[in-house]
């Protein structure tokens, strides 16, 4: 905003001095827009030819205080776009609800006409428009020191409210119109920022008289801020539009409104210049540097005022938007060769950044220090990569020694850090391979594997294109396990009571090995994959039955039951030879046993099933005994204990199916202790 005059030429401002002037009498009128020119003012004032000997002559003009139909936005303007208003421009309104006159505001004067003469004669230079509110009353001023003022100087009042004299319709689109690159076939469509419409926010499509022009690809965005103030609420942005687009059309003679894109203070996204917000459409916002280019403008003034963090991440969301679909990195730089600036002259290369201030192309304060301040931070998140990425779950597989396993059907859920509003896109891959594409909002996907291992990505795709990556290792196993042996009981060593100890085993195979072991039923335990065996007891004369499930990583399960019965076999019902005499104590099975001291003594049963354990009692003094399976001569046992026991179950033997058996024990007639205890025979069947 040029400021080149002294404080002390506001005193000389002759339209100052009317303080007691009554308001010129008007028919007010509702209409889109109001013109009042600003004529030269009178120089009788004393302060004014005092400032005039010092300064070097000075140049006023004036539009005393005035009523006026309603408006809600205001601008100077005159005939020549190319003039400059040097000077200050001061306007002061009243306000339609308070009838109160507000201080009086600078205009913004430092942005030249920025159409690049695509505006035709009807083009005028122009103060950038002010907000003021809905308003029945201007009045304006306006000082120059030592240069002619503008010819057809004028104050545009708009009101963006004004009824419509004809229907809306849409702009053709011309025959040369440019739109984004093509996507790759399974890719879904590049996602728009949400945003309000032309449609949405009112724009007066019977203003635009001429079908919207395209150019090449976007290498560059230019940042502005409209400078008409940030004395709006967020629920007026659509009349602020309104007001802005009539006044770049009416006022200023442009096509359409300049801007590719506007966002207001609270964040809200609006689509600007019509012709397709996913295109190259060319817009009239930096002058020389149009063409390739998109506009973004912050609704207000923020020389001093930072645009708040809602506001900031929209732009950063339209620049990596409308950038990254050109394959055009935000974060980086870019050399283009001007039109013609008042800061580039034709021809001249600047190397700018590819999101840029207004400034860095015109001799303008645009879009003000504090928002100047705040494009590193914009493209960083414009340019920035996706951060955070990473599985959250892997559905329909589970973990195991570094690897995952499946079944064949995977639903990866993955999440990261960056917010969905600056991603395209996310790709799942599988062996180095697309499968397929999902949209930003999404977090999951479905992933059909063939046997074998695999490398499952997610790709998460920025809207500036830069990309990030996170990868499982998978492998789909859809074969259950194998019981190369059944589940089997047999009789162990030990105690026998109301319950006998008995040891279930099996032998359980997988290509992936066994991640579990689970034993249901008369034992109950959860083991792991690489245990084959596991002792417990079962009770006598009751059939016992065992489940066992055997589970590979991937989830599949085989199961392998067996069902046995504890029997016993008292030592009454052996046959017998030698001398045998019963012994009756509470600790014996049955309260009897039987004992032998002569050699070659012998008893034996005959039984059908599938093991059998012999039973005995033991003292210090015990002997040993010879023991015989089906004829056939197995070793000899002792049965010396130095503590005495009772019920002991010692010699055992397992078959793989049942079968009829016959056990017998002989006396070995042990020299120094020869006497046995003999208390039955166990077997399962």
């Amino acid at each position: 905003m040029r400021r080149t005059l002294a404080a002390a030429l506001a005193v000389a401002l002759v339209a100052g001095s009317h303080a007691g002037m009554r308001d010129r009498d008007v028919t007010p009128a509702i209409s889109l827009m109001q013109t009042f020119p600003l004529t030269a003012a009178s120089a009788r004032s004393g302060d004014l030819r005092l400032v005039a000997e010092q300064a070097g002559g000075v140049r006023t003009a004036e539009l005393p205080r005035r009523r006026t139909g309603p408006f809600s936005l205001l601008g100077v303007t005159w005939a020549d776009p190319r003039a400059v208003a040097e000077g200050a421009i001061e306007v002061r309104t009243r306000s339609i609800a308070t009838g109160a006159w507000s201080p009086w505001r600078l205009l913004e004067t430092d942005n030249p006409d920025a159409s690049g003469g695509a505006g035709g004669p009807a083009v005028r230079g122009a103060s950038d428009p002010l907000w003021v509110g809905p308003s029945d009353g201007v009045q304006a001023r306006m000082i120059s020191a030592g240069r002619p003022l503008p010819e057809g100087l004028r104050v545009d009042l708009i009101n963006p409210d004004a009824p419509r004299d004809d229907p809306l319709r849409l702009v053709a689109a011309r025959r040369d119109m440019a739109t984004e690159p093509k996507r790759a076939p399974g890719l879904p469509p590049r996602p728009v920022p949400k945003m309000i419409t032309r449609a949405g926010w009112g724009a007066n499509e019977t203003m635009v008289k001429e079908a919207p022009a395209y150019t090449g690809a976007i290498s560059v965005v230019f940042v502005h801020h409209t400078a008409t103030g940030n004395g709006y609420a967020c629920s007026e942005t659509a009349s602020v539009l309104r007001g802005i687009q009539a006044y770049q059309v009416r006022s200023k003679g442009w096509n359409d409104v300049g801007y590719n894109f506007l966002v207001d203070k609270c964040g809200t996204i609006f689509e600007g210049r019509a012709g397709g917000v996913n295109r190259s459409v060319l817009g009239a916002h930096t002058l020389g540097f149009n063409n390739n280019a998109s506009a973004i403008a912050v609704i207000g003034n923020f020389g001093a005022t930072s645009i708040p963090a809602a506001a900031r991440a929209s732009v950063a969301q339209l620049a990596a938007y409308k950038l990254g679909a050109w394959g055009s990195p935000p974060a980086g730089r870019v050399a283009l060769v001007s039109g013609g600036s008042d800061r580039y002259p034709v021809g001249k290369k600047a190397v700018l950044y590819r999101i840029a201030g207004h400034r860095d192309t015109g001799k303008t304060e645009c879009p003000g220090n504090a928002l100047y301040a705040q494009l590193p931070s914009i493209r960083s998140l414009a340019g920035g990569a996706p951060a955070g990425l990473k599985y959250d779950k892997l559905g329909g597989a589970s973990a195991y020694a570094g690897k995952y396993y499946s079944k064949g059907l995977l639903q990866p859920l993955w999440n990261l850090n960056t917010s969905s509003r600056m991603l395209d896109r996310f790709e799942v891959w599988l062996d180095g391979r697309m499968l397929t594409a999902a949209p930003a909002g999404h977090r999951t996907s479905r992933v059909r594997l063939t046997a074998g291992s695999h490398t499952v990505a997610v790709k998460a795709v920025h809207l500036s294109g830069r990309t990030a990556v996170t990868s499982a290792t998978v492998v789909a196993d859809a074969v259950a396990p194998a019981f190369a042996t059944a589940p089997q009981v047999s009789l162990r060593t030990g105690t026998i009571s109301t319950a006998v100890p008995v040891r279930l085993t099996w032998a359980a195979t997988d290509a992936n090995g066994l991640r579990s072991i689970r034993v249901t039923g008369t034992s109950r335990e959860v083991l792991g994959g690489t245990v084959r065996a596991l002792n417990g007891t079962a009770r006598a004369g009751e059939a016992g039955s065992w489940t066992v499930t055997a589970s590979d990583p991937a989830g599949n399960v085989r199961n392998g039951s067996v069902t046995r019965t504890p029997v016993i076999l008292s030592e009454a019902g052996a046959k017998r030879t030698g001398t045998w005499r019963t012994l009756r104590d509470p600790g014996f099975l049955g309260s009897e046993a039987v004992t032998a001291s002569a050699a070659r003594a012998s008893l034996s049963w005959t039984f059908t099933g599938t093991s059998a354990a012999l039973v005995v009692g033991r003292t210090a003094t015990s002997g040993r005994v010879r023991i015989f399976l089906d004829g056939r001569d197995q070793g000899v046992v002792d049965l010396r204990s130095d503590a005495a026991t009772y019920r002991q179950a010692i010699w055992t033997r397992a078959w793989g199916s049942s079968g009829s058996h016959t056990v017998r024990v002989e006396v070995e007639g042990t020299g120094g202790r020869p006497a046995v205890m003999l208390d039955g025979l166990a077997y399962l069947r």
